[in-house]
């Protein structure tokens, strides 16, 4: 009985004094996942370390520095940003020089987009929107929503 009484007390005062959950994404390398884009590349993200203050070494509190990596690297760009979190959502921000494909998926033009990420620090699963300013074969500019996840590797 006496152990019994040891041990929920252990019990109730580990919970009691455990940090709060951290809804921030752990440090590492992420697949995205985005299969309705129209593009042959996959990508990794490099979330390896939490975004500077500027002109200074201090860690910024519930930031991710990214780096994208293209996988080929044809027609792709490697890109570099900070994903801030505010309230459980990051968001990552990228001007993209082929974001568009048209024609041909491998050789046909490309047009620039402004690409926002946004995903929930828990899931890992949120929508890229991408914003355009002329649309292939001369359409007008707009904007696509894809949903992606990322897959930690």
């Amino acid at each position: 009985m006496k152990s019994l009484v040891i041990t929920t007390v252990v019990v109730a005062a580990t919970v009691a004094l455990a940090p709060p959950a951290s809804a921030e994404m752990y440090l590492g390398n992420y697949e995205l996942i985005m299969p309705d884009r129209r593009d042959f590349h996959t990508w990794v993200w490099s979330a390896m370390t939490p975004c500077k203050a500027p002109n200074t070494y201090d860690n910024l509190p519930n930031c991710i520095h990214i780096l994208t990596l293209p996988r080929p690297i044809a027609k792709a760009v490697q890109s570099v940003g900070d994903a801030p979190l505010v309230n459980g959502q990051y968001t990552f921000t990228v001007d993209d020089p082929f974001g568009l494909r048209c024609g041909d998926i491998y050789y046909g033009p490309t047009i620039p987009t402004h690409d926002v990420y946004t995903w929930d620090a828990n899931t890992l699963a949120g929508s890229m929107v991408s914003t355009f300013d002329a649309g292939c074969d001369g359409t007008p500019g707009g904007s696509f929503t894809y949903p992606f996840s990322l897959n930690r590797m």
